[in-house]
C-alpha cells in the first residue's frame, strides 16, 4: 500500500476526530447553524489567505473545476451542519461510529461513476462496519428514541454524501490534479451555501457570530479544512475505496479524544465495542 496514501488519509482521520469533540464542546453555547457559520467560513478565509502562495492555475479544467464546484455545495456545507445537529444529540463518539458507513457508500458509488470494482475482502470489510453500526443503534441510550433516530438519519444522509463526493471529486482531480483548487473550491462555495442558508433562516444577526462559539468553531473549521486538503490529495494518488476506509478511522481518535476531554459521557461498553468493531471492518475492507 502506498505509505503516503496511509499517512494522509489517517492525518485527514486525526483532525476530523478531534474536530467532532471540540464541535461536541462548541455545542454547548451555540446552535448548529451558528457553528457552521463560524467553522466553514473560516476554512474558506484560511484557503483564500493562502491562494496566492499555493494556486497553481496552469493545468486549469473547466470540466473539473465545474465537478468541484457542485461537490462544494454539498460537502462540506451540508455535511457539516447535518454532523453539528447529530452530534449534539449524540455525541461525537456515535457520530463518528456513522461516518464508518462513508466507506460503503463511497465504494459502491465509485463503481457506477469511476469502474472501481471492490473485491471480496472489501466486501467483508463492508459486513463488519454494517455490524459495528448495528451494535451502536441497539445499545442503551439515555436520549429520547425519536431524537436518537432522528440524528441516525442525519448521520446516514452525511455518510451518503462523503461518500458520493469523493469519486466525484477523484474524477474531477483526472481532469484538473489540483487538490489545492479542489478545497478551495469547496469551502468557497460551501460558505456560500451555509452564509445564505443563515441569512434566510436568521437574518443578518446570524453574521455576528457569538463570542462563546470562536474558541472552538474557528478550530473546527481549520481541522475540517486541513482533513479535507489532506484527502483530496490522497484521492488524487490512491482509490476511493482505500481513501475512504483510512479516513473512515477517525471515530477511533474521537472516542479517545471524547473520553479524554468529556469523560464517559454518552458512552456505554456497547457503543465503544460498536466503535472499534467499525474501526475492525475498516481494516478489513483495506487488507481486502
Amino acid at each position: 500500500m502506498n505509505l503516503t496514501v496511509t499517512a494522509l488519509a489517517l492525518g485527514a482521520a486525526a483532525c476530523l476526530g478531534f474536530a467532532l469533540v471540540l464541535s461536541q464542546i462548541g455545542l454547548r453555547h451555540i446552535s448548529p447553524l451558528r457553528g457552521a457559520c463560524i467553522s466553514v467560513p473560516s476554512s474558506a478565509l484560511a484557503y483564500v489567505a493562502l491562494a496566492p502562495l499555493l494556486l497553481d492555475m496552469s493545468a486549469f479544467s473547466l470540466k473539473g473545476a465545474s465537478i468541484f464546484v457542485f461537490c462544494g455545495c454539498l460537502f462540506p456545507a451540508t455535511v457539516t451542519l447535518l454532523t453539528f445537529e447529530a452530534n449534539r444529540h449524540v455525541g461525537p463518539a456515535i457520530t463518528g461510529a456513522f461516518g464508518n458507513l462513508t466507506p460503503l457508500f463511497a465504494a459502491l458509488l465509485a463503481v457506477v461513476l469511476l469502474g472501481e470494482v471492490p473485491a471480496i475482502g472489501v466486501l467483508a470489510g463492508m459486513a463488519v462496519i454494517l455490524i459495528g453500526v448495528l451494535l451502536i443503534m441497539g445499545a442503551p441510550r439515555t436520549i429520547p428514541q425519536r431524537a436518537f433516530g432522528w440524528a441516525v438519519g442525519l448521520l446516514l444522509l452525511g455518510a451518503f454524501i462523503r461518500g458520493l463526493v469523493q469519486p466525484l471529486v477523484k474524477a474531477g482531480l483526472a481532469d484538473w490534479p489540483n487538490p489545492f483548487a479542489a478545497s478551495l473550491i469547496a469551502y468557497v462555495m460551501s460558505a456560500g451555501v451555509i452564509l445564505s442558508a443563515a441569512l434566510m433562516r436568521e437574518g443578518r444577526e446570524a453574521l455576528r457570530p457569538p463570542a462563546a462559539g470562536l474558541p472552538w468553531f474557528v478550530p473546527v473549521g481549520l481541522l475540517n479544512g486541513l482533513s479535507v486538503l489532506l484527502i483530496y490529495v490522497a484521492l488524487e494518488q490512491g482509490s476511493v475505496a482505500v481513501v475512504a476506509s483510512l479516513v473512515a478511522c477517525y471515530p477511533l481518535a474521537a472516542l479517545v479524544l471524547s473520553r479524554a476531554l468529556l469523560g464517559a459521557s454518552g458512552l456505554t461498553r456497547r457503543v465503544v465495542v460498536g466503535v472499534i468493531i467499525t474501526v475492525v471492518g475498516v481494516a478489513v475492507l483495506l487488507r481486502g
